[in-house]
């Protein structure tokens, strides 16, 4: 009894202070702030699959699939939720977990942009139509089975970069978080490797598909990969960007990049004087004159002497197709602005930067770069209409999340170009991945690298991406596995059918190549690998 009385005057002592701690009734205001905050469309922390069916025809080969349009949950050591990254995901039906079959994963670049640009364009299943360098019509858009698509040889997965597309961090995780070189190498390493684990494919030859900055990622991901336990197969680098430290103001190799895609565009707007039969020719014409005559009078700067400068100007007009007064007057430094406007000046058109074979007209044709991009302004409506379209209504992924073009539209953006470089060589300010990749060929004997470049891309000209890679110094050894193909197309290279229909040729025969060379345990000796115009090769 005594214990019971001493309980109820506890009890009766703890009651002010119980009604002293209670949260007093919310305002009017605050109510309101938290509907609305509850009313907002968040990121999933459960794991969302949307499963829906198709079939494409190959070669005469029908394969039926699988499409899951869903997203991975990304977690700290602690097992702690970070971020959610949507992808869509295309297996042949009758792959089981433990499959042997190859599985590609695919991201495009900005740094900050989703990845529906390779998903609607190039090697899916089903793809957006394209043609002409000329501006796509207005819906309806030609959208349908795509018989380039590359379900023959592997299953593929679309990724989204975090803060783009539908993928968001979760919980009280910063966008900062995710926002640099390094922080988004290992967002989409966290994503491969639950993927592998939740789908059971280990035990499948991987490969990583990446165009523009996506190559940077590809570089620091499969050193990242493979020092987390998961050797790759292959790497693809479409429109490649390795090394940001050229492209910094007072750097005289960012002219000598451009100068071969400069060449070749002037050829194919027919700017030259002696214009020979294909844009190769005119192309490795440029490149000798680019490591040597060019690059000797940069390295002189002020103190060329008047004789080199005309004789280098002269010749850089026979290459390029502009005046070589204008080349002198720009000192023999032509940067990409100035020559999109220069070339075409006199019919009062501009060129693109993402594929100079499209043309547009400014408003001022006096000025001094182009007012907008055509070749981006041809086709952006018709793939975000095609994806917004196909993303909700075939593959039956809806949410009120807006789709996010760009991480960049986002509150927050800010990116780290800080690179901590394997092999204790220190951290980098400005990005150099190239270094990664040698890494992890160095370490993995089988591990094949396709670089493929459009002849017409002025975003990331393909003669900085044979300097990139031609400086990884890999061992002779290794060199066979580092293979160069090229097409008439610019960045977006599928953009153009037929350099599509020969890209799927020769990724056809290098995936071959790459699982029978990590079958047999034996390194190859000699690339097999054809090219569009040229044999496939590894720059000097």
């Amino acid at each position: 009894m005594r214990f019971g009385f001493a309980a109820l005057l506890l009890a009766a002592a703890a009651a002010p202070t119980v009604a002293q701690d209670r949260k007093p009734p919310a305002s009017n205001a605050e109510l309101q702030k938290e509907k609305i905050e509850a009313a907002y469309a968040n990121a999933p922390v459960e794991e969302r699959e949307e499963r829906s069916k198709g079939a494409v025809t190959v070669g005469g080969q029908r394969l039926p699939y699988t499409a899951t349009a869903g997203t991975l949950t990304l977690r700290d050591l602690e097992g702690k939720p970070t971020a959610s990254m949507f992808y869509t995901a295309y297996t042949l039906d009758g792959t089981k977990p433990g499959t042997k079959r190859p599985i590609t994963f695919f991201y495009n670049g900005g740094p900050g942009s989703p990845t529906f640009w390779l998903h609607m364009g190039s090697f899916a299943p089903m793809r957006l139509r394209t043609g002409n360098p000329e501006f796509i019509r207005p819906a309806p858009y030609d959208f349908g089975p795509n018989p380039y698509t590359l379900l023959d040889k592997t299953d593929m997965v679309f990724l989204d970069a975090i803060g783009a597309g539908y993928s968001r961090p979760l919980g009280d995780m910063k966008p900062s978080a995710f926002y640099g070189t390094d922080e988004d190498a290992d967002a989409f390493a966290k994503a491969i490797l639950r993927y592998a684990t939740k789908f059971g494919r280990w035990n499948s030859p991987k490969f990583l598909f990446g165009e523009s900055y996506g190559t940077l990622r590809s570089g620091a991901l499969a050193y990242q990969l493979q020092d987390r336990g998961m050797a790759l197969n292959g790497v693809v680098l479409l429109s490649s960007i390795m090394n940001y430290g050229y492209r910094q103001p007072g750097l005289d190799q960012v002219y000598l990049n451009y100068l071969p895609s400069y060449a070749a565009t002037a050829w194919y707007h027919n700017r030259l004087p002696n214009r020979p039969a294909d844009v190769a020719t005119i192309v490795q014409q440029a490149r000798d004159f680019a490591v040597g005559p060019y690059m000797s009078a940069l390295a002189k700067g002020q103190d060329i002497s008047d004789a080199e400068r005309d004789q280098v100007a002269t010749r850089m007009s026979q290459l390029i197709g502009l005046s070589p007064d204008f080349i002198k007057r720009a000192n023999l430094r032509i940067d990409l602005p100035r020559f999109q406007k220069e070339l075409l000046r006199g019919s009062r058109q501009t060129i693109g930067r993402f594929d100079s074979r499209y043309t547009g007209t400014d408003s001022d044709a006096a000025g001094e770069r182009p007012e907008t991009d055509a070749s981006s302004d041809a086709i952006s409506g018709a793939f975000i209409a095609t994806f917004s379209d196909y993303v909700t209504h075939t593959l039956g992924y809806k949410t009120d999340m807006p789709y996010r073009l760009s991480a960049r539209d986002a509150a927050g953006w800010t990116w780290n170009w800080q690179h901590d470089a394997p092999n204790r060589m220190g951290k980098q300010n400005n990005p150099n991945t190239a270094v990664d990749l040698a890494a992890a060929m160095r370490a993995n004997p089988y591990l094949q690298v396709l670089s493929m470049n459009g002849w017409y891309d002025m975003a990331t000209p393909f003669f900085g991406t044979e300097n990139d890679l031609g400086h990884m110094m890999l061992e002779p050894a290794q060199r066979p596995n580092l293979q160069f193909t090229y097409y008439p197309a610019g960045h977006m290279a599928y953009l153009n059918p037929e350099a599509l229909a020969a890209m799927k040729r020769d990724l056809s025969a290098w995936y071959d190549r790459a699982v029978s060379v990590a079958r047999s345990g034996t390194p190859p000796v000699a690339p097999s690998v054809g090219a569009s115009e040229g044999p496939a090769q590894t720059p000097n």
